[in-house]
């Protein structure tokens, strides 16, 4: 199987094949504008901030379950 492997990379020309493609002429045009929304990630202002208070209260729970498993504070 591994027999002529040296030979057969040898007889491929893998270096000419990709130097007869050139590169198309000109630069690409820039992409569109986008118009400001004022959309972050496809949200409003308001789903943001409720999605901010909803973080803040699961690291609030997480804190204080890791502090009583902890036993730095007594319920």
């Amino acid at each position: 199987m591994f027999d002529n492997l040296r030979e057969q990379a040898n007889s491929s020309p893998f270096y000419e094949e990709e130097a007869q493609f050139q590169p198309a002429a000109g630069t690409p045009a820039p992409p569109p504008a986008r118009p400001s929304t004022g959309r972050l990630l496809g949200m409003t202002a308001f789903q943001r901030f409720v999605l901010a208070v909803m973080l803040m209260m699961v690291v609030c729970v997480l804190g204080s379950m890791m502090l009583l498993v902890t036993g730095k504070i007594v319920f």
